[in-house]
């Protein structure tokens, strides 16, 4: 977010200090392993075990953190889908007052929004996800509502309009969103960066579960941008679109004052508003489009495998690493245009994921083995 007064920037920034002194010194390695270590620091969150904790989220809502200091400055509610960065806003929310109830229409209500759908771990009796702040954001009620449970992404021919710009739609299946034609949501760009370190929280916070979740999922919406394993967690074409959107809209000081707020609240930390670094030490930086489509042109085969000897079709050198539906990497090596086939007799029957690395990023696509 780039509209803020100088006097709340200070306070800000100075409030920035609040990450608790070697909070993150186990945090030493990269990719999987990293995100791993991230999850051993932040799987704590027990202060959001229960129903109670979601009914104090409305009491979270009104600290000052999530009120509006950074643009119209009239201490209404920070809203994801109403908030206007560079004008009036046209809907606003008084901090308790508002809050839903009913809605029939937008600028009536807040209300909860979870930016992972809930119907993705197991709805309101899952618990700590159910009322985690680090991704229940304060937003309206009927463009929550809109939102549902389709996966982010860039729309293409909007079906429904915010009045801050958010839109639902065709996902633009080109560029850096390519792979996905579905209905998909697309915040405006100043709250972009902020939905993709939620999402990374998520699958970093709770990525002892993933497998569970997306084995217990079945909306064809949300299951899009999952790809039921530890890691990378997410499908190569969403992966791409949140490291792009976490790119385009860096950290802001709304960010970073939530995460000091929700850490005295619930116990734990956004490690991705901390240190936005741990993003790209994980999963890479985004593919550009040429990269993309080089990547998108690499086929392996045969798929299904029957064999004990994969095929990787591709014109440039490529890291090969194999991960079983946990995560848990079991295999790595590099293949080229003159080199490219490799021995898998060692892989058992099942589901494997092969992230397939350039220079400039990776892509994972999914193998079967009969």
């Amino acid at each position: 977010m780039k509209y803020f007064h100088f006097l709340f920037f200070l306070v800000s920034f100075l409030g920035f200090s609040q990450i608790p002194s070697g909070y993150y010194d186990s945090a030493t390695g990269t990719g999987a392993i990293l995100k791993t270590q991230l999850f051993n620091i932040i799987n704590n969150n027990t202060n959001s075990l229960s129903d109670a904790n979601y009914g104090d989220l409305w009491s979270l809502y009104n600290q000052s953190a999530f009120k509006d200091n950074y643009y119209d400055n009239d201490q209404t509610i920070v809203d994801l889908y109403t908030e206007i960065p560079s004008g009036t806003d046209i809907y606003s929310f008084t901090p308790i007052t508002n809050q839903c109830g009913n809605y029939s229409g937008e600028g009536d209500c807040y209300n909860r929004e979870h930016v992972i759908p809930s119907s993705y771990f197991g709805g309101k009796d899952s618990y700590p996800m159910y009322s985690d702040a680090h991704f229940v954001f304060p937003s309206d009620g009927y463009t929550n509502g809109e939102h549902g449970s389709f996966p982010y992404g860039v729309v293409q021919n909007a079906t429904y309009t915010s009045s801050n710009g958010s839109k639902k739609g065709n996902n633009f299946n080109s560029g850096y969103s390519s792979g996905f034609s579905g209905t998909v949501f697309e915040p405006i760009d100043e709250f972009k960066g902020d939905v993709a370190r939620a999402y990374f929280y998520f699958i970093t916070c709770y990525e002892d579960q993933l497998s569970t979740f997306h084995s217990n999922f079945s909306s064809s919406d949300v299951s899009a941008m999952f790809d039921g394993s530890t890691h990378p967690a997410l499908s190569s074409t969403f992966l791409n679109i949140l490291l792009t959107w976490n790119a385009l809209d860096p950290v802001s000081i709304y960010e970073q004052n939530k995460n000091n707020d929700i850490y005295f609240f619930q116990g734990n930390r956004n490690p991705f508003i901390d240190n936005n670094d741990y993003v790209t030490e994980i999963w890479g930086n985004p593919l550009t489009n040429e990269s993309l489509s080089k990547l998108e042109a690499t086929t392996i085969y045969p798929n299904p495998l029957k064999e004990n000897f994969l095929n990787i079709e591709t014109k440039e050198i490529l890291n090969v690493e194999i991960f079983n539906v946990l995560g848990k990497s079991i295999f790595k090596r590099n293949v080229s245009p003159q080199n490219n086939k490799i021995n898998v007799e060692s892989l058992s029957k099942g589901v494997y994921l092969v992230r397939l690395t350039n220079e400039f990023g990776a892509i994972t696509k999914k193998l079967i083995k009969q």
